[in-house]
């Protein structure tokens, strides 16, 4: 995976954003990063396979991977083991066939 993996990273590519205001500076913008509240912008690197994965998942589920990564994380923290995770992935899957 590499950083132009995005369709639209040719299209924006050449933009220079080096003039541009920070969201805290118009009014509008920083409404609704408030209204989005309770997140945090991260970097974080994960084993390719690992990324592929939720990709994959994403792509079936016409969900986004961020989501379904918070949502992974969301599990573990609230105590759900991966056994419990795999367990309900199957059930929803064999409900589909």
């Amino acid at each position: 995976m590499n950083n132009n993996s995005d369709p639209l990273f040719e299209q924006y590519a050449d933009l220079d954003f080096a003039d541009a205001k920070p969201v805290s500076a118009i009014p509008a913008l920083a409404r609704l990063q408030a209204e989005q509240g309770g997140k945090s912008r991260i970097t974080i690197r994960v084993d390719n396979a690992t990324l592929a994965f939720f990709k994959a998942r994403a792509e079936m589920t016409g969900s986004h991977y961020q989501t379904l990564i918070n949502e992974a994380l969301q599990q573990f923290a609230q105590g759900q083991t991966l056994a419990d995770v795999v367990r309900a992935i199957l059930r929803e899957e064999l409900r589909r066939i």
